[in-house]
């Protein structure tokens, strides 16, 4: 039986080589820059993460929300985690559209903000595992379609403000059935060094199908040592639209346990533990996350919710 890790590495290596064989994504350094863009670049990680900003990561922005449809929200306040503010207009995100949006950025990753990017269907959808289906294709246009009209509000206590798209420009050539995509500079404050996590993606895709199991992954990824919290507390966060309390805590320690197993099996060892209505969660952590713990000396902060 092939093991998790050699999985992981395996594919990162196939999506590597397809990359240098298909040319599945070609910048485009003669496409100049939008008068206002800020020419400065986004950072870089391994092929084995994805990137994404806590923001999205601690709040109900992609929520953990069952397949189906979704309901449209003007200027909705969603739960957050630490002194951020988060309105949105548009169709509700869901843990599908956060795979497409990490798999822009890792695409996009290491090249100047506000620079035009051209991808092709079949890139995004070998990053996330998909195969290259009239079904998937499809659900990928609406994915991307919704994650350019939907109207984001963001708002920290530091003063940083964003309201706009998460994706500036996407366009379809009929040519050559390439994405012509662009993000917004403005963006760029979200990836400061301790405001984004770089999310194990091997584990990531082993929870496919699992909504709230990813949720929860992307939120305890996101901290290098995990507060407790309660069980009402991570549902709002997580955007649950359980009505009923009961089996909404039911369906939340189901998923903290599908997690614990996962972790277990790719080696990043979550150890989850439920003490009546308290979630209290150890991590191991590693890299950028063992020095942020190292450097932190300021009182942990409150959820916002």
């Amino acid at each position: 039986m092939i093991s998790p890790a050699k999985t992981a590495l395996t594919i990162a290596q196939k999506l590597q080589e397809e990359s240098r064989q298909n040319t599945l994504c070609v910048r485009r350094p003669n496409v100049p820059l939008p008068q206002n863009a800020v020419r400065v670049q986004m950072a870089s990680w391994p092929d084995s993460v994805r990137g994404v900003p806590n923001i999205f990561l601690r709040s109900a922005l992609f929520g953990a929300i069952a397949k189906g449809k979704r309901h449209y929200a003007e200027r909705l306040q969603l739960a957050t985690f630490d002194s951020v503010h988060i309105f949105f207009t548009g169709q509700i995100f869901d843990q599908g559209d956060l795979d497409v949006y990490a798999s822009l950025l890792h695409v996009m990753r290491g090249q100047r903000m506000g620079e035009q990017c051209r991808v092709t269907s079949y890139a995004l959808l070998k990053l996330m595992g998909k195969g290259d289906t009239g079904k998937n294709r499809a659900t990928l246009h609406r994915r991307l379609t919704r994650l350019q009209s939907g109207t984001v509000e963001i708002k920290q206590d530091n003063g940083v403000c964003y309201t706009g798209g998460l994706i500036g420009k996407a366009l379809k050539e009929d040519e050559t059935q390439q994405w012509l995509i662009t993000l917004n500079p403005s963006l760029l404050a979200l990836f400061a060094r301790d405001q984004f996590t770089h999310v194990d993606w091997a584990m990531r895709r082993e929870l496919d199908g699992k909504p709230l199991a990813q949720w929860l992954h992307g939120f305890y990824c996101s901290h290098a040592k995990p507060y407790p919290l309660r069980m009402e507390t991570l549902l709002k966060l997580c955007g649950s639209q359980d009505g009923n309390p009961r089996s909404a805590q039911q369906t939340l320690r189901r998923a903290l346990g599908v997690v614990s197993d996962a972790s277990e099996a790719y080696g990043l060892k979550f150890r989850i533990n439920v003490r009546g209505q308290l979630v209290c969660v150890e991590k191991a952590v590693r890299g950028a996350q063992q020095r942020h713990l190292a450097k932190r000396t300021q009182a942990p902060r409150k959820p916002h919710v």
